[in-house]
């Protein structure tokens, strides 16, 4: 019963992920939306001398790029110091020193906010780099006159190795679930890779007022927090698309979703008990599933459900992939999907007990 529950329940979910991505939405605001966009930098020299020309020569009339400089110990503030004589769209603010109680990336977004001429703002880290000319426009195409937040799809860079694969994986199963439920009416996190919303909002709320005893927060929480059904877009396609540099190690991939997962913990209730629900009857359908494999007389119900499961998240994964602008090996899914499950159960079981996560600055 507990497996038949949880293969039927896991089905609605990627049903509904199905039916929310091919979900039309309201035609694209041709206004030129002015942007400014943001980059927050702690020893990304080597990263910014890619980036940098990148965002310059995106195809959008008017936009300025902002670098903050995050207490640098590397060329960094040199670099820019160059740099923003070579074109007035680039600016650095610098941040030598950081006040109590403030995380690194929070303070430094802050400034970055502050400084900036325009009212949409468009983040993404260092280590990213948009998929296409047209990203600016792309993001920024999908404000209006009521929407704060626009979430957009940052996969990470392919490379050989299982360790990569999974990492593409859990990030396209991660990115399914947040932008199908944004669409569907219940927007809970974004990812600060690629993620835009209006200064006028994070000034109005405050900013990071009240994430600034926690570790992180300051792309997902703030979402959460703050985005609502009436004031939240998505923005698809490869045109949309930034692409990230993947972890080379388990040990900070491990790392890395500990702290998402720290993170999380404080998203609202109901939340944390739809996407807790998810990854239960993920669990429950292996577990239970591979059990009754062994039993005499169920062992073909058992099988005919897993395989059925297993055909409908391939299918969910690779047309998502198709819909977020990317593709994805479908075929490698029903093994990348039982990793998943002890990957999740062991970060799980570390988030929760931890005290305190690392973060980069």
């Amino acid at each position: 019963m507990v497996f038949i529950l949880a293969v039927l329940v896991q089905l609605v979910y990627l049903v509904m992920f199905l039916i929310a991505l091919r979900k039309k939405q309201a035609p694209v605001d041709h206004f030129v939306h002015p942007v400014s966009v943001i980059v927050c930098a702690h020893d990304e020299a080597h990263n910014l001398r890619e980036l940098i020309p990148l965002l310059l020569a995106q195809d959008h009339p008017q936009f300025e790029v902002i670098i903050v400089n995050d207490r640098s110990n590397d060329d960094t503030y040199d670099l820019l110091q160059q740099l923003v004589k070579t074109d007035t769209r680039l600016r650095m603010v610098n941040v030598d020193h950081l006040p109590d109680r403030m995380h690194g990336k929070k303070y430094g977004i802050t400034l970055g906010i502050r400084a900036a001429r325009y009212e949409n703002m468009l983040l993404t880290d260092a280590d990213c780099r948009p998929n296409t000319g047209q990203w600016i426009s792309t993001m920024s195409s999908r404000f209006s006159a009521d929407t704060d937040f626009i979430l957009g799809y940052s996969p990470y860079k392919k490379y050989p190795g299982l360790l990569n694969l999974f990492i593409r994986f859990e990030t396209l199963l991660a990115g399914l679930q947040y932008i199908a439920f944004a669409r569907l009416g219940m927007p809970y996190m974004g990812v600060g890779r690629n993620l835009a919303y209006r200064k006028s909002m994070f000034l109005r709320v405050k900013g990071f007022t009240d994430l600034l005893p926690l570790v992180g927060g300051d792309d997902d929480l703030l979402v959460n927090r703050y985005a609502q059904p009436d004031n939240t877009d998505t923005s698809l396609g490869a045109e949309a698309l930034v692409y990230s540099e993947p972890k080379k190690s388990w040990r900070e991939f491990f790392q890395q979703k500990v702290r998402h997962l720290k993170a999380g913990q404080h998203y609202r209730f109901k939340h944390r008990m739809v996407l807790g629900l998810f990854t239960l009857t993920q669990a429950a359908v292996w577990f239970t599933g591979i059990a009754l494999l062994f039993s005499a007389e169920e062992w073909i119900y058992a099988l005919s459900a897993l395989l059925l499961r297993s055909l409908v998240i391939s299918m969910t994964t690779a047309l998502s992939a198709r819909r977020f602008g990317q593709t994805f090996e479908a075929w490698t899914v029903p093994f990348l999907d039982i990793l998943f499950v002890f990957y999740y159960l062991s970060t799980g079981w570390v988030a929760l007990v931890s005290k305190k996560v690392p973060w980069k600055s």
